[in-house]
């Protein structure tokens, strides 16, 4: 889809309602359930985070959302693809704000440049007790990305097309918090397997975006 196509259909996506769990739960494995039953005391107190699901055009005017491939760390999240994005912190007015902020620490695209759509459904991450809260953005040219080396070891930039090929819809066996082999519902792109709460946002707004092309 070239970008001209793709401001069309965002534009329609403020007003679409959203599939929220309808969409997530595709992504969720069998044991995610039981988690979350577990965390019910935990929820309460969760942490907020703020990511960006930023869409852009390249050189060719075809649109690609940015993903990032995340440090190797001592950490629940080390070495997994996400976007963009960091937990909520004194100086930040909203949630929002700290998902732009986070935006341009991590991946250099300027504050300014990043237009905001809406407000997506939120996930809980049981294994860092945080409630994500993901927004729909896009910024009008090819960005200047610029990696922040502390914290991302590389960017991911992903054709629309290839997000919304059913074809990349993949079942994979990962290793999850807690050591144990599973298998999980995924999304390959670029070669990388997307997974967990990441995978439960992809969903939604890969459902948003073709409910809106039918609009």
């Amino acid at each position: 889809m070239n970008f001209d196509e793709f401001l069309l259909v965002a534009s329609k996506i403020k007003n679409i309602p959203l599939p929220a769990e309808s969409s997530q739960f595709k992504m969720v494995p069998s044991f995610r359930h039981e988690e979350l039953r577990r965390q019910k005391d935990a929820v309460k107190q969760a942490k907020q985070a703020g990511v960006m699901a930023l869409f852009y055009p390249k050189a060719n005017n075809k649109t690609h959302i940015i993903l990032i491939l995340r440090k190797t760390y001592k950490g629940v999240h080390s070495a997994q693809v996400g976007f963009p994005g960091g937990k909520l912190e004194p100086e930040d007015d909203s949630i929002e704000a700290a998902a732009v902020r986070e935006t341009f620490e991590e991946v250099g695209v300027p504050m300014h440049d990043i237009k905001v759509v809406r407000e997506l459904s939120k996930v809980y991450i049981p294994p860092s007790n945080f409630y994500v809260f993901p927004f729909f953005g896009y910024c009008k040219w090819p960005p200047k990305f610029i990696k922040q080396d502390s914290e991302v070891e590389r960017l991911i930039e992903v054709p629309l097309s290839e997000f919304l090929d059913d074809n990349n819809v993949i079942t994979n066996v990962v290793k999850a918090s807690y050591s144990a082999e599973v298998e999980v519902p995924a999304f390959k792109l670029n070669e990388y397997v997307v997974w967990g709460a990441t995978a439960m946002m992809l969903s939604e707004i890969k459902d948003l975006l073709k409910t809106a092309m039918l609009v």
